[in-house]
């Protein structure tokens, strides 16, 4: 799994009392361990609690920011390490946070300028391209592995998707603003995403070193979270793909499709069982499913499907890992002594908050029972000074002492356009990603 490989943190163990309940087959409630099912915190809206938790949520990206760049913190034990595709999932909080009040739109708009400024002007690119890590404060590639020490195509089309975002937020025209928009654009066009290629290849490779070139081979290929890269790739206004390089490199000649039916539903795309979650969500912070189709799928019905699945497996719980409806969500998160890309079919007994809070836009009723099972009957444990915890398993008790960005970023940003739209309605307002979906084939009202 391709976020199987991330970099952990320490893991604080602790002593997990409160269990997520189960029914058993008499349909009676058990419960495993010592349960203190009380609310740990006073009853508040279903509307305040999405608010609270997107403002608490987003102090990992505002409070800990890194004091010179600006840019996201890998995770909260990353001292100088800050990450390009947790930042463009930090950038798009931003117009979120001035919105619901939690910043001002000057304190928005001057972070912007430090990041902006910063990746222009002092991070170091691979053909305009981004590693994966960054030092915060020097701007110089830290390497993600050893032959990973140059370009991150995928990361950097996350960070791309929310300076865009942020460009079409920040739309006034004082000079101020028009200066960011300017700097974001040469950010933009600086990228070759048609380099990645490497030669005339039909697909995109994920990976380039200064030192070691293509050495790392990993294609891009579908369904997982990518399908952001080739959308960027091919409406870059200087570097761009043709449609070739999708279809026979994304969709590897449509062998990415699935067609069976899990637990009643039919997934159209995709491994068995959907894989981890994020795969829902990465590419759809900013590229609005909604009514988007091609000839292949409704990407709005895939996205829903993969959740479901994903729900109702852990509604079975078939491990008895003590999963319910209420305790659902897999997905790529730090597990004890490590980092696995959780999901049905590679199940580590772990639930991570950001894969039922992220999938709002989906499951709305689902992702709501699930909130509220993390903040009142888990959150003594589970809520702290950024939100929710990286991620908690019953079985094993434990619970992680971690926040990700990009765990992190994904709950805002989702939770908001289950509310309002606003990141979908930014990034698809962007002429060059209408013209690019188009040319690949998609469809939607939201490209006219």
């Amino acid at each position: 799994m391709t976020r199987g490989f991330f970099k952990h943190g320490l893991l604080l163990l602790l002593l997990f009392l409160s269990g997520c309940n189960k029914k058993d087959s008499a349909g009676s409630v058990t419960t495993p361990g010592t349960v203190d099912s009380t609310d740990k915190f006073p009853v508040i809206s279903d509307d305040s609690l999405l608010t609270l938790v997107q403002k608490q949520t987003f102090k990992y990206f505002w409070d800990f920011g890194h004091p010179v760049s600006g840019l996201a913190r890998e995770r909260n034990t990353s001292g100088d390490v800050v990450t390009s595709g947790g930042s463009g999932f930090g950038i798009m909080t931003i117009p979120i946070a001035i919105e619901r009040k939690f910043i001002t739109k000057a304190h928005g708009l001057e972070r912007m300028q430090k990041i902006v400024s910063f990746l222009k002007d002092r991070t170091q690119k691979f053909h305009g391209a981004f590693p994966h890590w960054i030092n915060g404060a020097t701007g110089n590639v830290v390497p993600f592995s050893e032959k990973d020490n140059g370009a991150d195509l995928v990361e950097t089309s996350y960070l791309i998707q929310g300076l865009l975002t942020a460009r079409q937020y920040f739309s006034d025209t004082n000079p101020a603003e028009t200066a960011l928009r300017k700097d974001i654009n040469a950010i933009w066009e600086g990228v070759e995403w048609d380099l990645f290629r490497e030669g005339d290849e039909n697909v995109l490779y994920w990976h380039w070193s200064p030192d070691f070139k293509w050495e790392m081979n990993h294609q891009i290929r579908g369904w997982n979270e990518c399908l952001i890269t080739y959308a960027l790739a091919a409406s870059s206004p200087t570097h761009a793909i043709p449609k070739t390089v999708y279809d026979k490199g994304w969709t590897n000649n449509a062998t990415f499709l699935n067609g069976n039916s899990y637990y009643g539903l039919t997934l159209p795309l995709g491994e068995p069982s959907g894989g981890p979650l994020f795969f829902a969500h990465y590419s759809f912070l900013g590229l609005n499913p909604t009514d988007l189709t091609d000839q292949f799928t409704n990407y709005f019905a895939q996205n829903k499907a993969h959740a479901l699945i994903n729900y109702n497996y852990c509604k079975a719980d078939p491990k008895d890992y003590g999963y319910s409806d209420r305790c659902w969500g897999l997905t790529a998160s730090d597990i004890p002594n490590g980092y696995n890309a959780n999901s049905p079919t590679n199940d580590k007994s772990v639930i991570a908050p950001t894969a039922a809070l992220s999938s709002f836009p989906y499951t709305p009723a689902e992702s709501m029972q699930a909130l509220k099972y993390f903040y009142y009957q888990l959150g003594d444990q589970l809520w702290g000074e950024y939100g929710f915890h990286d991620s908690f398993s019953i079985k094993e008790q434990w619970v992680a002492d971690s926040y990700l960005a990009i765990d992190q970023g994904p709950i805002i940003i989702m939770i908001e356009n289950h509310r309002s739209g606003l990141p979908w309605k930014l990034f698809m307002s962007v002429p060059e990603v209408k013209s690019g979906m188009k040319k690949l084939g998609f469809n939607s009202p939201n490209l006219n």
